[in-house]
C-alpha cells in the first residue's frame, strides 16, 4: 500500500515539475497576494484629512488646532472662511472632517460658560467615520481636562477623580490591524492554493486518458487520493514557510508560540483544504470547471465566513452556524492563538478535531464518488 501511494505521489510531483505555469502559481501567487492585500487591507486610520473653520481666531482655538496637528492621526488640509466653503469641501471629499469654532469661543470660556466645538465628519464610510469620531472625541476630552486642571490649580483646588481608567492591551498593544489581518490573509491564501491545485488533480487524469489505466490497476481509491494529496501537502508547507518569512520582514509578524505546534496545526489545515480540493476534483468533468468551482468554494467562505475580516460574533445566529462550512474559521483561531497570543494546544484543541472531521468527511465523499466512476 505504501509503495503504491508513494508511486502516485512521485508521479504527481513529476507532473507538477513539468508544468512551469503551475510552479509559478504555487510559489509566486502567495507572495504577490500577501504583498498586495497586506498593504491594501489596513483598517488603521491615520493622516485624517482635517479642515478648520475658525471663526474665533483666538489663542485658545489655535492651541486646540496645534494639539490635533501634532499627532499622527490628523493632517490639516485647509482653513475655511465661511460655511459654504465647508459644505463644498465635504461634498467634494476634500477633507474627511471639519472642526468648527464659534465666534464667542474664548469669551464663553473665560466667562466660565459652556463652550461647544463642532465636528463635521464624512460618514460615507461608517467604520472610518466612527474611528475619526473617537479620535476627535479623545482629543477634545484631553484638552478639556487640561483646562479644568489649570483653572482649579489657580483657585487652589485639586481635582479628585474617584475612578480612573487604566487600559492595558494584551498581545497587540499598538492595536495594529496588520497583526489580525495578515494571519487571516495567510489562511485565505493557503486554502485557495490548496483547493485549486488539487481540484484539477483527478480531472487531469480524466482529460489525459490515464484514468483508464488507473482504474484497471490494483490501486485502491483511497491510495489514489492519498497519493494525490501528499505532494501538495509538502508544497503547501513550503509556501506557508515562505508566507511566514515574508510576513516577518514586511509586516513584523513574529511567532510568539511554539513553532512545532504551528507546523502541526498547519498540517491539519492543509490536509482539510486538500481533501476539499479532491472532493471538488471528483465531481468535476473538466479542469476549467474544477478550477472555477475550487476558487469559489475556497475564496468566498474563507473571506466572508471565517472571521478573516468580519467578526463572527457580530453575524446573525443562522450565519454563525453557516461559518462552520469552512476550515479556515478554525485555522485562524489556532493561528492567532499560536502566533499572536503564544498559547498552547489547550486553547484550540477543538479546532484541530474539527479540521480532522472536515477532512475525513471530504475524503469519504470523494472516495464514494470516485468508486462509482471506476465501476
Amino acid at each position: 500500500m505504501l509503495n503504491r501511494i508513494w508511486t502516485i505521489a512521485v508521479k504527481e510531483l513529476k507532473q507538477i515539475k513539468r508544468d512551469l505555469l503551475t510552479l509559478v502559481v504555487i510559489f509566486l501567487f502567495p507572495v504577490l497576494m500577501l504583498v498586495l492585500f497586506g498593504y491594501a487591507l489596513n483598517f488603521d486610520v491615520k493622516n485624517v484629512q482635517l479642515g478648520v473653520f475658525d471663526q474665533d481666531r483666538s489663542e485658545l482655538s489655535r492651541e486646540f488646532i496645534n494639539s490635533l496637528s501634532k499627532t499622527e492621526y490628523f493632517k490639516i488640509v485647509k482653513y475655511y472662511q465661511n460655511q459654504e466653503q465647508v459644505d463644498k469641501a465635504l461634498d467634494s471629499k476634500e477633507v474627511q472632517v471639519v472642526v468648527a469654532f464659534p465666534q464667542n469661543l474664548s469669551d464663553d470660556f473665560y466667562s466660565n460658560k459652556k463652550v461647544k466645538i463642532q465636528y463635521l465628519v464624512d460618514g460615507v464610510n461608517g467604520n472610518t467615520a466612527a474611528v475619526i469620531s473617537n479620535y476627535v472625541g479623545a482629543a477634545t476630552f484631553d484638552l478639556s481636562n487640561k483646562y479644568v486642571n489649570e483653572v482649579l490649580e489657580k483657585k487652589g483646588i485639586s481635582l479628585y477623580q474617584p475612578v480612573t481608567i487604566n487600559q492595558n492591551f494584551w498581545f497587540n498593544p499598538e492595536l495594529k490591524t496588520t497583526q489580525f489581518l495578515i494571519l487571516g490573509l495567510m489562511g485565505s491564501i493557503l486554502v485557495t492554493l490548496a483547493v485549486v491545485l488539487t481540484a484539477v488533480a483527478i480531472v487531469r487524469e480524466k482529460e489525459l486518458g490515464t484514468i483508464e489505466q488507473i482504474n484497471v490497476s490494483p490501486l485502491t481509491t483511497l491510495e489514489l487520493l492519498l497519493g494525490k494529496i501528499i505532494p501538495y501537502i509538502f508544497l503547501s508547507l513550503i509556501v506557508s514557510v515562505i508566507i511566514l518569512i515574508c510576513s516577518y520582514f514586511l509586516f513584523n509578524i513574529t511567532i510568539k508560540g511554539s513553532i512545532l505546534l504551528l507546523f502541526i496545526t498547519t498540517l491539519f489545515y492543509l490536509f482539510a483544504c486538500l481533501s476539499l480540493g479532491i472532493l471538488v476534483s471528483s465531481i468535476s468533468d473538466s479542469q476549467q470547471v474544477a478550477f472555477q468551482l475550487g476558487t469559489v468554494i475556497s475564496q468566498l467562505p474563507s473571506n466572508l465566513l471565517s472571521g478573516f475580516i468580519f467578526p463572527i460574533e457580530s453575524m446573525p445566529f443562522a450565519v454563525q452556524i453557516l461559518t462552520n462550512i469552512t476550515p479556515t474559521k478554525f485555522y485562524l483561531v489556532a493561528l492567532r492563538a499560536i502566533i499572536v497570543r503564544g498559547v498552547g494546544i489547550e486553547a484550540f484543541w477543538q479546532e484541530l478535531i474539527y479540521m480532522s472531521v472536515f477532512a475525513a468527511i471530504c475524503l469519504a465523499l470523494a472516495t464514494l464518488k470516485i468508486k462509482k466512476q471506476r465501476k
